[in-house]
């Protein structure tokens, strides 16, 4: 019989899994890429690929590491969106990298007995289990907005997966 905690455990590490794999996916697109690329925007209404790292890595600040790790987190979130300096790709990326490596220290060490605990995270009433949840499908979701933007900018094929033993792309 399966264990409780053992579902837990596999929840967590699959958790961890899932944002290791989107970070792989961000950082080839962002290879494909220039600076000013990144900070391309359809319109004033839509994101740059900028905005949207600055959203991920404040987004999982908060939400993991700020509210399931418990650790001192403060966020000006509309600031995410409204920023406009350019800041270079390789210091989004390792301000992602920072953000992610804490997230999954505070998840490597969760005791996952407390999943089901109550937070408090941006004005939302959640379980701890309920916060890696979104986190997961919020960066899921912000990471295809990304890869469909590096195709749009380079009219090329981000070659995010190979099929095993052929050396085949599969599209995406």
């Amino acid at each position: 019989m399966i264990e409780t905690t053992d579902i837990a455990d596999h929840f967590t590490a699959e958790a961890r899994t899932h944002l290791s794999s989107y970070l792989s996916q961000i950082e080839r697109c962002l290879e494909m890429l220039s600076d000013e690329e990144v900070w391309w925007r359809a319109n004033e209404e839509s994101n740059s690929i900028g905005n949207l790292l600055l959203h991920l890595s404040g987004n999982v600040r908060q939400w993991i590491v700020g509210g399931v790790g418990g650790r001192s987190s403060t966020r000006h979130r509309q600031q995410e969106f409204d920023e406009r300096s350019m800041i270079p790709r390789a210091q989004l990326l390792a301000r992602l990298k920072t953000t992610l490596a804490e997230a999954d220290a505070v998840l490597a060490t969760l005791d996952t007995r407390r999943l089901l605990e109550r937070l408090q995270i941006q004005g939302y009433d959640v379980t701890m289990l309920q916060a890696i949840f979104h986190v997961v499908e919020h960066f899921s979701m912000h990471t295809g907005q990304i890869i469909l933007l590096t195709k749009t900018l380079t009219a090329k094929d981000v070659k995010l997966y190979t099929a095993p033993n052929r050396g085949a792309t599969n599209k995406q």
